[in-house]
Formats: structure tokens, sequence, C-alpha cells
């Protein structure tokens, strides 16, 4: 699966494009469902923020940031991994930020 390469600077950013893309690939209206997030924990450290956006008919599309590798994954309404993007080595983002 080819990833996507972004430059995100805020959280603010990030939220957005997380947004911008799971409405894109799923063809649905940018703004029209809510989206919530938390953030993961690995041994009381925070490694990620998991967003769940959800959509019509009780869908719902989620996405994990991986602080570690300073990745976004998406995630279909099966479960399945639809797409990656890879941070650049520029993004300055913490988890706990959110």
């Amino acid at each position: 699966m080819p990833a996507d390469v972004a430059r995100i600077t805020d959280l603010r950013s990030l939220r957005s494009y997380i947004e911008m893309t799971i409405c894109e690939r799923n063809e649905l209206e940018v703004g029209a469902f809510r989206m919530t997030e938390r953030i993961l924990l690995r041994g009381g450290t925070a490694c990620g923020i998991y967003f769940c956006m959800h959509g019509p008919r009780s869908v719902k599309l989620t996405a994990i940031w991986e602080t570690d590798r300073n990745t976004i994954l998406f995630y279909g309404s099966n479960g399945q991994r639809q797409h990656r993007t890879q941070l650049t080595a520029d993004t300055s983002l913490t988890a706990t930020t959110a």
C-alpha cells in the first residue's frame, strides 16, 4: 500500500487532514459528521491519538496517529486498513497536546 507524505505543523492541522482524508476516501461531506478522539497510552505514556468519525447509519471510520513512527493509519468501517500517511520528520507534534 503506497503511503502519502504530509507535513503537519500543529494539532489543528492534523485533525483537519484526518477529517478531509476520511471524507475524501469515503465520499462524505467535510464537516457533516462528528469526530471524536482519544489519547492512546502504552505503559502510561502517550503513544498516539485515536480518531473516530461517526458517519451516517452508525458507520464509524477511524484513524490512528502513531507518534513513534509519525504515521497516520486510516481504517474503513470493516476495520481493514485503507490508507497510510507518513508525516515528515520536521513535524513536531506530541500526543499530549490533544
